[in-house]
This record gives C-alpha cells, sequence and structure tokens, in this order.
C-alpha cells in the first residue's frame, strides 16, 4: 500500500519537498509541524545558503557531490540554483567534471534513480521498465557506457552522463524534470580496472556484442514506446560501431537522435557559421582538417556538408573540401579497408602519417580536433596554421580538459591572436598584446536542450538531419558582434535558457513546415513555448 504523502514522505519525495520553505499552512496540512527549524526561508535564500557552500571548497568533484546531493532531496531547488548559476555550476553538473564523476562513479554512489538495463534481463525489459515510477515521460538518454567522452569504456560508471544531460535539458530548456529518465544499458564492460574492482556496481563480464546486444536494445526502445508512446530517445556516448548502426535502424522508425554524432555537428556546424561571418566568408570557402574520423567527426562532416550544398556548392565539391586524419594518417583513397562512411572523405593525395605533415599537404583553412588527443593541437600546429591562413579557424572540441588538443591560450599564442578558436572544455579568458579574448566552448549543450524542447512541444514523429542544420542556423543567430569582436564564437552560457527557446522555437518551425509536427501551429508560437518551459518555484 502506498504511503500518504505527509510527514517525512513529504521530505523524502525530491519533487514536493520545500525544505524550509514550507508555509505554517503547509507545515501544517501536511504534517511537517517539528520536523524542520522553524524559520521559513524563500527560495532565494535556500540558494545562497547551498551555494554558500559549494563555494566553500575548490574541488570540483566534492561540488558534483553537494550537488548531485541536492537534486535527490530538493528537485525545485536543485534546478533554481543551476538556472541562476549557470555559467559557474555547468562545468560541475556537465563536462569536464561529469568526467570524473563518472570515473569514481562507483565509489561515490549514494542514491539511486533513472533505470538499469542489463543483458541479463534481456526478454524481461517491459517489467523493468513498467517499474519505473514516472506515470510519463517525455524524453530519454541512454548510454551504454562504452565510450564515455573522450575517457573510454566506464561501463555502468557512465550513468552520470545520462544524468547530467536531462540536467541540463531542464535548466537550459524547461523539460520538466518529473517527465525525463536516464538510462544505463550493462552488457558488461572490457575495462580491466573495473573487471577487478569488488565496488563496480556493474555486470563484471567481458562486453556481449553481435545478436545479443542489438536484441537488448530492440527490446528496450519498444518496451519504452510502448509504455510512453511519444518519448524521445537520445543516444548517448556510444562506441562508433554501435552509434551508427542504431541510428541507422531506428532515425527513421522513432523520434530519436544521436547526440554525439547530429548534436556535436549542430554545434561546430554554427561555430562554422560564427567563424566565417567574423571572416567575411562563407561555409563553403572553408577547407576543413579533422583529427579524427569517429562519429563526432563524421557527423559533423556530413552535416558541413549539407550547409555547403546550402550555400550553392554540389555534395561531391562540398566533400572534396573536407578531410580526415584518424588513427593511421591521413584518409585517402589508396588505403584497404574504409568503411563507407570515411571512403566518401577519402582523397587522391599522398599519404600522411603526421598531422602536421596533412596540414601542410591539405593547407587548411581550419581544423578541428575531435580524436581526446592532449596536445595534438602543439606550436608547430598552430605555427604552421598561422603561417598558411590569416585568420586560422582553430577548434580544440575533446573534453574534459585533460583531452583538449590545446588550450585556448596556447592557441592564441602560438597563431599571434588571429585564430578563431573554439573549445570543447571550459578555458578563462587570455589576454594577449593589449586584447582580452573569451573564448567559449562549442559545447552541445548550447543546442541540443533546444532541439529537444522544439521536437517535444511539436510532438516530431521524427527528427531528421534538418533538424539539426535549423538548431546551427539558430544559434548563430543568437551571437553579437560584440561576441565575435572579442573572440566568442558562441553567445554567453548565462544566455543559454533563452537560446536554447530561440532554437527551439527554429526547429519547432522547421518540423512545423516539414510535417513531422503532430500539432497545430499556434498563433504565438514564442509565447507557447515560453508556457511550455518548466519554471522551478514552489507550489504553496
Amino acid at each position: 500500500m502506498a504511503q500518504p504523502l505527509e510527514g517525512v514522505n513529504v521530505l523524502r519525495n525530491p519533487y514536493v519537498n520545500e525544505g524550509t520553505a514550507f508555509s505554517k499552512e503547509a507545515r501544517e496540512k501536511l504534517k511537517l509541524r517539528g520536523l524542520l527549524p522553524p524559520r521559513i526561508l524563500t527560495i532565494e535564500l535556500q540558494a545562497k545558503r547551498f551555494m554558500e557552500r559549494v563555494r566553500e571548497t575548490d574541488d570540483n568533484l566534492v561540488k558534483y557531490e553537494l550537488l548531485d546531493s541536492l537534486r535527490h532531496r530538493n528537485r525545485t531547488l536543485y534546478f533554481y540554483v543551476l538556472i541562476n548559476h549557470i555559467e559557474e555550476l555547468m562545468p560541475i553538473v556537465y563536462t569536464p567534471t561529469v568526467g570524473k564523476a563518472c570515473m569514481d562513479y562507483d565509489h561515490i554512489f549514494r542514491n539511486t534513480d533513472g533505470l538499469y538495463v542489463s543483458i541479463e534481463d534481456k526478454g524481461q525489459v517491459a517489467e523493468l521498465v513498467s517499474n519505473c515510477p514516472q506515470e510519463n515521460v517525455d524524453i530519454i538518454v541512454v548510454t551504454d557506457g562504452e565510450r564515455i567522452l573522450g575517457l573510454g569504456d566506464l561501463g555502468t560508471g557512465g550513468m552520470g552522463i545520462p544524468k547530467g544531460k536531462l540536467s541540463l535539458y531542464t535548466a537550459c530548456a524547461g523539460i520538466h524534470p518529473e517527465r525525463s529518465l536516464p538510462v544505463c544499458i550493462d552488457v558488461g564492460t572490457n575495462n580491466p580496472a573495473l573487471l577487478k574492482d569488488p565496488l563496480y556496481l556493474g555486470l563484471q563480464h567481458p562486453r556481449v556484442d553481435g545478436d545479443a546486444y542489438y536484441e537488448l536494445l530492440e527490446e528496450f526502445i519498444l518496451a519504452v514506446r510502448k509504455r510512453w508512446p511519444g518519448v524521445l530517445i537520445q543516444f548517448e556516448d556510444f562506441a562508433n560501431r554501435h552509434a551508427f548502426k542504431l541510428l541507422e535502424i531506428w532515425r527513421d522508425k522513432v523520434t530519436c537522435f544521436n547526440d554525439d554524432i547530429q548534436g556535436t555537428a549542430s554545434v561546430t556546424v554554427s561555430g562554422f557559421m560564427s567563424a566565417t561571418k567574423a571572416k567575411g566568408t562563407k561555409v563553403s570557402d572553408e577547407k576543413i582538417l579533422f583529427l579524427g574520423a569517429g562519429e563526432a567527426a563524421l557527423g559533423c562532416s556530413n552535416l558541413l556538408v549539407q550547409a555547403m550544398i546550402a550555400e550553392g556548392l554540389t555534395e561531391q565539391q562540398a566533400r572534396d573540401r573536407i578531410f580526415l586524419f584518424d588513427s593511421k594518417g591521413l584518409v585517402v583513397s589508396s588505403r584497404d579497408n574504409l568503411s563507407h562512411d570515411k571512403a566518401l572523405y577519402a582523397k587522391d593525395v599522398e599519404p600522411c602519417t603526421t598531422f602536421l605533415d596533412a596540414i601542410e599537404t591539405v593547407k587548411p583553412t581550419a581544423i578541428v580536433g575531435l580524436a581526446a588527443q592532449s596536445g595534438a593541437f602543439n606550436a608547430y600546429v598552430l605555427g604552421a596554421m598561422a603561417r598558411l591562413n590569416e585568420r586560422p579557424i582553430i577548434f580544440a572540441l575533446s573534453n574534459p580538459t585533460s583531452k583538449a588538443e590545446c588550450t585556448a591560450r596556447e592557441a592564441y599564442t602560438y597563431t599571434e591572436g588571429r585564430c578563431l578558436f573554439a573549445c570543447g572544455s571550459p578555458f578563462p579568458p587570455v589576454e594577449l598584446n593589449g586584447k582580452t579574448f573569451v573564448p567559449r566552448q562549442g559545447n552541445n549543450s548550447y543546442v541540443f536542450p533546444g532541439i529537444g524542447l522544439g521536437a517535444l512541444y511539436t510532438k516530431a514523429s521524427l527528427i531528421p538531419d534538418g533538424v539539426f542544420l535549423a538548431a546551427a542556423r539558430a544559434l548563430t543567430e543568437t551571437v553579437t558582434d560584440e561576441d565575435l569582436a572579442n573572440g566568442s564564437l558562441f553567445p554567453s552560457l548565462t544566455e543559454v535558457r533563452s537560446v536554447s527557446r530561440h532554437i527551439a522555437q527554429r526547429v519547432a518551425e522547421y518540423c512545423l513546415e516539414s510535417g513531422i509536427a503532430q500539432i497545430e501551429k499556434p498563433a504565438d508560437l514564442t509565447a507557447a513555448l515560453e508556457d511550455y518551459m518548466y519554471k522551478p518555484k514552489y507550489l504553496d
């Protein structure tokens, strides 16, 4: 029998708990008298007290644990704090700190939420889904933990990523927290340290692959779609071999997308749109060399092709302007056993085994780091880009910070302050030759919340590539001339909620115009989206 929602049960429910903010009337009605200190505090004072505690420590993992504890105790206050201190706390809730939290997940584990589906549950996934307490779920972020950021296989520790992403969906775009679900698919791990760790919380055997893997994922997707027919599924941090195949299988069947492939592509293309605006050129004028040829690089390449086609190039002309460099060197036509996706960008040039040689051969106007190779954009690489270009585009997009190809200071210093720079992890402003540069992250958090909001509001049946190009253009529209003058290719994170709403509007317009929306267009779309967005406030 369900316990009545009164007394300590109220205080233990994070969706209704207001802590010291409960009014006298609420304390009487809910039988809370004597269970709380007598002083009644506003949510503003509660937030002030919490932020004082956060700022007492310089240890970001401790800050992460404090925030996670608040999230499990008082969801309203958690999101009030996060929204009002988004620039300060996003690097804690998400990259780079979430990477450390995932690595230590089994050792800092305190509270459970979300859904864990293991290979041992095959054939019974619907029962697991029915155990979820939410009556309604609008959005699911799911990972199998195999490729967490640039850190590799972290098994069930990867659950920190869906939790972090969903926090940003709420903080940045107003997706209701009670209608979201983080999911971890556990098929084992190939991480030797986790296989030997007595505190590891996942299955301690090598990863199951092949047909059994895809059958489990299919069972999961069908089960959640049966219980919540309109749910949006975001695939997160799957290894390349699964990421592309899962997207190929499901993208035309259910409302889903892969943020590592398509979200990264959207924010990267937006970065190029901003950079070329600063240069007075077009995206189709650039010659782009990627360090990395995995899901992120290929996703970016494919969306860049679409952006160049929209500017007047043919598909082949666009592909000719994009080069890939992987673990074996420059992707060239003479190489054997290229995957279909890589082969589309293979060039008929001499092989290059070092990235610096590739720069001298290709003579790119832009380099993009997506291979998690710390320091790969060294002084020689950056110097070569500065020698070849008046305004080189340097995107060091790998995260967390320990995997960044270069720092902001290195990029500006070795290009004499002439580069157009974006990063995957946060870096402080850089002063050089009397000018202050403000580098900003080419972080997916700029786009995926707005994409989700626009898709959910319109009840989009699918999420085609056009959505991500619409989001890229919308994000660029929010970048001011002042931002560009300061070296910022993206808007301030303090504006991320209004940015997300703007992106959601453009995505909603695309969905309505393309026929994938399942609602009628409202008279005032901006106002309708604003009303739809969750705002953290107490009910009484």
